[in-house]
């Protein structure tokens, strides 16, 4: 039997096999994401619940062909540590978890592995994907996902023009219409945080993002540019199978 659902975590072993025997699933996409401060009114898992979202969404439009892989939760976030309820990875760590993860995948036949990343500190993960694909003789490739937006779409749709930011207009639109209930607007008084901000290069953004997402964010803008994320994100998943 073989049930509409893509993410890995929730199908039993009796649906992986089946679909493996039938030659059904031909990759999969790895959410990579945080658990990290999200200013005074967004969740901390932000990044990546937007990361698994998008890759779920994106696998459903490739059904049966695509499974979610269980999302990387924890991400380098060493930057904001300074805020309480931030959990952060070593890099070196971060790269092993994601690249036995890619090994597990592979050892179970799948041998196009996207990597949907929705924390800019993951980054570097990016510069490791190459050896991956070498070491396991895989295809496998490394993006974030707001990597689908121009500088046009940004300037056209956001206000304060600027993506992804940090829980700003951006996030939080996104936030707002794919899980409203991670927006946390009740008792969020920012002046009388009276917040003491120990990085100087974030210190004078902070104010800013907490503004353009008071401000500007709505469920409409996130609703226009999730989906176009989980178009980009299908398009790609599809050509690496292609290939």
């Amino acid at each position: 039997m073989i049930v509409e659902e893509v993410r890995l975590w929730k199908l039993t072993r009796r649906h992986v096999r089946e679909r493996l025997e039938q030659g059904l699933i031909k990759g999969a996409i790895l959410p990579t994401g945080s658990t990290e401060q999200h200013n005074e009114h967004l969740a901390m898992e932000h990044d990546t619940a937007s990361a698994a979202y998008v890759a779920h969404q994106a696998a459903l439009q490739l059904y049966p062909q695509v499974v979610v892989a269980t999302p990387m939760a924890v991400g380098i976030s060493e930057h904001w540590m300074e805020f309480p309820g931030t959990l952060s990875l070593r890099p070196e760590n971060f790269f092993a978890v994601a690249y036995d993860i890619c090994e597990s995948l592979k050892r179970h036949g799948i041998e196009h592995i996207f990597i949907c990343n929705g924390h800019a500190g993951n980054g570097p993960l990016g510069n490791q994907v190459e050896e991956f694909s070498a070491k396991l003789g895989i295809d496998i490739q490394f993006s974030s996902y707001w990597a689908a937006y121009s500088k046009d779409l940004v300037d056209e749709l956001m206000a304060t023009k600027d993506c992804p930011a940090h829980a700003a207009e951006f996030e939080t639109s996104f936030a707002m219409a794919a899980f409203p209930e991670n927006v946390h607007w009740k008792g969020v008084d920012y002046e009388a945080a009276n917040l003491d901000i120990q990085s100087e290069s974030y210190r004078p953004r902070d104010p800013v993002y907490f503004e353009g997402a008071r401000d500007h964010a709505t469920g409409k803008k996130g609703r226009v540019m999730a989906d176009i994320a989980i178009d980009w994100v299908a398009n790609k998943m599809q050509e690496m199978i292609e290939s």
